[in-house]
């Protein structure tokens, strides 16, 4: 970004803010975990096996060496790192596949971290370097140009209502990600991050059936506890709109700039109910 290039010193503060991050997860995970011996040597050449290192390592390599830091900031990161901590591992589902996409599987070891990405061609590129990431390619049917449009048919479809709301196979709702691979529907989703998919010119696909299917995903539930819903970049008309509309201003948990935290509770769980007619 320019930004960077009028202030060099970010990036060398958000590249060690990122491995302090990054190491006192593995720290913490090191003396959590079972088997801890896989990342630390035992010191006797009987033992001592060679072992590929845990992502969390290759993460701090990654962000020690690259010119390239995330695109949200320290104080956005810390918010999904803080609760990545108290719920990991955990299932983690990530719309967008970027230079982040590192950070967020170490902060999850254990877990299962899935990306959504738009594009194959990065996908290919991405996993070239980093093999042991989870991504998979998404094939959206909407453009930001249609939000307005969108929104309208969301509410006059009654496969998109909230009483009745579902994804998979879903193709009169034209919000709902009804082509998305077995495992996002076999899954419950702890945490979902929308990052992506690109929202910034007409053409692009836009965020709105990211944040939709997000709730449906949500209100759907089984699992006890909520589940921990970031957005990205409500700075802009159409994520702000879209999130007060889907993922409700009751269920805003915390913010910092550009970044949104909803806890999200089953739909059955939900008390004072609207009799169906809105998610919110």
């Amino acid at each position: 970004m320019n930004l960077r290039r009028l202030f060099p010193d970010r990036k060398i503060s958000v590249t060690f803010s990122l491995l302090t991050l990054i190491a006192g997860g593995l720290i913490i995970f090191t003396f959590l975990s079972d088997d801890t011996t896989k990342l630390v040597c035992s010191g006797t050449l009987d033992t001592f096996q060679s072992r590929q290192p845990p992502l969390q390592l290759r993460a701090i390599l990654h962000y020690a060496t690259s010119k390239t830091v995330p695109q949200q900031s320290l104080s956005e990161i810390t918010i999904s790192f803080n609760v990545l901590k108290s719920i990991s591992p955990c299932n983690l589902l990530v719309f967008g596949l970027g230079h982040d996409s590192l950070m967020w599987a170490s902060f999850n070891p254990g877990g299962l971290t899935l990306f959504l990405e738009e594009d194959p061609k990065w996908i290919h590129t991405v996993l070239k370097s980093a093999p042991d990431l989870k991504a998979v390619h998404v094939k959206y049917r909407t453009q930001l140009s249609q939000a307005d449009e969108l929104m309208k048919s969301y509410r006059s479809e009654p496969e998109c209502a909230p009483g009745k709301s579902y994804i998979q196979g879903n193709s009169r709702c034209r919000l709902a990600l009804a082509e998305l691979p077995d495992v996002v529907y076999e899954k419950e989703w702890d945490m979902i991050m929308i990052d992506a998919p690109r929202g910034w010119f007409a053409e692009a696909p836009g965020r709105m059936s990211a944040i939709y299917s997000a709730a449906v995903m949500a209100r759907n539930r089984k699992k006890s506890g909520v589940t921990h819903v970031f957005l990205h970049d409500v700075d802009r008309k159409v994520e702000k709109s879209y999130a007060e509309e889907f993922l409700c201003r009751k269920n805003l948990k915390d913010s910092s700039g550009r970044l949104w935290h909803f806890e999200m509770p089953p739909a059955g769980n939900v008390t004072g109910g609207n009799g169906g007619v809105s998610f919110c």
